[in-house]
């Protein structure tokens, strides 16, 4: 394996700053490296440490919940915004995976607790406190937005911020806003007159319930996250963990606290994040401390779900249309593993069975590459899977 890797390791496709790391999963035994200490951009291979901290911190059965309260009369009431991004809005098709929390349920079951007590009119705030600071970190590029790669960070979001849930682009410029007008509408629907205004308010401590929708639990979204390589849920995800460990719900805060999880469970090393999507290009993780993250996950039952988020080789997400050429496609379903992709910077970090059936981890990161180099992080990776 080793000539084998070094020989690619020299393909000029890869840039002149590469990173290349295999572990024994088990053991945590170095098999291979290759500037393992060195920081590179990682791109969305972030969210392998950030779906590690979230399943450290919150544990895989946590759910997030979007609800309904009492406002300062019978007729009042505020939709307050529990930082998931998956809440499908009015026009959301049915069937995804993991099974989403409704706003249409969550306004058919405010109607009914408004009727039950005899309201069918109300003024209608939102609350979407539960999240500060800015809503775009350090290191996004300004067209990130504008062209659908992720939605300003809100509390309150439906359809990851997306104006048509089927469409990538446009993504709205205040996703609270959109969810109230979109909640105020189904309301409607369901008999309650709700006043022209919505504004945003802040829920007073202890008022009284009227509604609550929940999330799919945070292993399902861990592998949504991963899978689909999700960048406003990785970022909520971060939030919450934020929330759980005692820090602002901010990029700033988001970041601290990923990094105080990883420390908890040994992974923190050679970890130094701006966000938790990878859309930074400020991150900087080394290829060791990706590669024994990884090998922290599939040691531990409670972190499983980043192996089965992760996207396999041939056949689903990001990797679905990788591993053709003829130096890895003999690979195809051998490979579990996290890309990332930005300009200048290739990634690809997972989990591989050997010939002799030891399951190892890899990282492949480099960030001064000319055009790119896909195919050859899919050699590297096929190299280790047929060693």
């Amino acid at each position: 394996m080793t000539s084998q890797l070094t020989d690619a390791l020299g393909d000029e496709a890869l840039g002149g700053r590469v990173g290349a790391v295999v572990l024994d999963a088990a053991t945590g035994q170095q098999i291979f490296a290759a500037n393992p200490a060195t920081g590179i951009t990682p791109a969305s291979t972030t969210k392998v440490v950030t779906c590690v901290a979230a399943l450290a911190s919150l544990g895989p059965d946590a759910r997030l919940k979007t609800s309904v309260v009492q406002g300062a009369n019978r007729s009042s009431i505020i939709l307050v915004g529990g930082g998931d991004p998956t809440l499908a809005g009015p026009f959301a098709k049915a069937g995804a995976y993991p099974k989403q929390a409704s706003l249409a349920q969550l306004a058919s079951r405010t109607a009914a607790a408004l009727k039950s007590s005899g309201v069918t009119k109300v003024t209608l705030s939102y609350d979407a406190s539960l999240f500060t600071g800015p809503t775009s970190a350090p290191g996004w590029k300004s067209n990130y937005i504008p062209d659908g790669e992720v939605a300003p960070v809100h509390a309150l979001t439906i359809d990851v911020g997306r104006q048509h849930p089927s469409s990538r682009a446009p993504r709205v410029s205040n996703p609270s806003a959109f969810a109230a007008a979109a909640f105020a509408g189904l309301l409607d629907r369901y008999g309650i007159s709700v006043g022209k205004k919505v504004r945003p308010a802040k829920a007073p401590q202890g008022a009284a319930s009227l509604a609550t929708v929940e999330s799919a639990p945070v292993y399902a979204l861990v592998e949504r996250t991963l899978t689909m390589s999700d960048n406003d849920l990785a970022e909520a995800l971060a939030r919450h963990v934020a929330i759980k460990e005692g820090e602002p719900a901010s990029f700033e805060g988001a970041t601290r606290a990923m990094v105080t999880a990883l420390k908890r469970i040994g992974g923190a090393k050679g970890v130094m994040l701006s966000d938790a999507s990878g859309l930074s290009i400020r991150n900087r993780i080394s290829a060791d401390g990706m590669a024994r993250v990884l090998a922290i996950a599939s040691k531990d039952p409670a972190l499983r779900p980043i192996l089965s988020g992760m996207p396999i080789a041939g056949f689903t997400g990001t990797l679905g249309h990788r591993f053709t050429r003829d130096d890895s496609k003999g690979e195809v379903g051998l490979v579990r593993g996290k890309t990332g992709t930005l300009n200048n910077v290739n990634t690809l970090a997972g989990f591989a069975t050997t010939a002799e059936g030891r399951l190892v981890t890899f990282a492949f990161m480099a960030d001064k590459v000319p055009v790119n180099a896909e195919p050859v992080l899919d050699r590297l990776a096929a190299i280790v899977a047929r060693s």
